[in-house]
């Protein structure tokens, strides 16, 4: 298969590339370079899309696969190359749906937010949700087939956000570790490498239609667990209510001072979506502990390593509080 990657040297699009070549197709991976250089065996074309010489892109391929999030680059690819890539893979979000409160929600039952065709800055879930469904209506009406792929929280090696990265750095450390709520709180994230191998097959058999995408949900006390388990941490986790949390100035998701994984009360259905679907196409997950230990490898390897979540001074602080409240 000749594969086109739009992008292909961060995180997602890379992982997508480097299946690829691993799996012998013929892979070009179109990007400006600056995030990283793309897979080795893959072939690397210098494209801006804010300013894209299209010229540069001379051949055919069987599939593409984009992840872009403003619609003018979407347009602009669909454009120039939609004539010469029978299949076409988007990569969209779970942030295209308007509700996130419903658990158990899939494509067949949720609604979407209005689609924002002009680019503008995505300050917030609800733009940057609305510029992906615009894309999506893009690649739907101009590709001759189109996959879209909504994934939920994306975790791995390569993790820019280090949304879940916080959890097997702080849980190796061992100690006393601030966990939000109960253990008994569902979450669900899913394995770059195991979207990205999906991506591939789906390009390989030319799916088409609409899938969520992610792993099982699981209790956030089996997720810490099996995260403390195979990093090898001796931990000690202390669950605090939302309200202590809240009153606090602890926030949710990611970012300063947050508790990763960590989400409101009307947000739970981001991370309780129905995949059956899309693993009855294929898609196959590894254990949470893999992830955990290939993600703390990655995190050693950097200099400058992506940080979000408390402090080990704010945790510690919080600690005190929240024990000296219980005795």
């Amino acid at each position: 298969m000749r594969l086109l990657v739009l992008g292909g040297t961060q995180f997602l699009s890379r992982a997508v590339a480097a299946d690829a070549v691993a799996r012998g197709h013929d892979v070009t991976c179109a990007a400006r370079g600056y995030s990283g250089e793309v897979p080795d065996g893959a072939r690397h074309v210098h494209l801006d899309r804010e300013a894209p010489d299209w010229s540069a892109l001379d051949g055919e391929w069987d599939a593409a696969v984009d992840v872009a999030r403003t619609p003018s680059w979407v347009a602009g690819a669909l454009d120039a190359l939609a004539a010469r890539v029978p299949h076409w893979t988007f990569v969209s979000t779970i942030s295209v749906y308007a509700d996130h409160s419903v658990p158990g929600g899939s494509p067949d039952t949720l609604e979407l937010l209005p689609a924002i065709t002009e680019d503008v800055e995505q300050d917030s879930p609800e733009k940057y949700g609305g510029n992906k469904v615009a894309c999506e209506q893009l690649v739907q009406a101009r590709a001759k087939d189109a996959l879209v792929i909504r994934p939920g929280l994306i975790i791995g090696p390569g993790d820019p956000s280090g949304r879940f990265s916080y959890w097997p750095e702080r849980l190796a450390e061992g100690g006393d570790v601030l966990a939000p709520e109960s253990p008994d709180r569902g979450t669900q994230a899913i394995d770059v490498r195991d979207l990205a191998a999906w991506i591939v097959s789906c390009a390989e058999q030319r799916r088409t239609g609409v899938y969520d995408a992610s792993g099982p949900v699981v209790r956030i006390g089996d997720l810490v667990a099996a995260v403390m388990a195979a990093v090898g941490g001796e931990a000690t986790v202390t669950w605090a209510t939302a309200d202590f949390l809240l009153e606090r100035d602890v926030n949710y998701w990611s970012g300063p001072r947050s508790l990763p994984l960590w989400l409101p009360e009307d947000s739970r259905g981001m991370t309780s979506h129905d995949v059956s679907a899309a693993v009855a196409a294929g898609l196959t997950t590894r254990p949470i502990g893999e992830t955990a230990i290939d993600t703390l490898e990655w995190l050693h390897s950097l200099r400058n390593p992506p940080t979000t979540g408390l402090s080990r001074a704010e945790e510690q602080d919080l600690l005190d509080d929240w024990h000296t409240i219980r005795a």
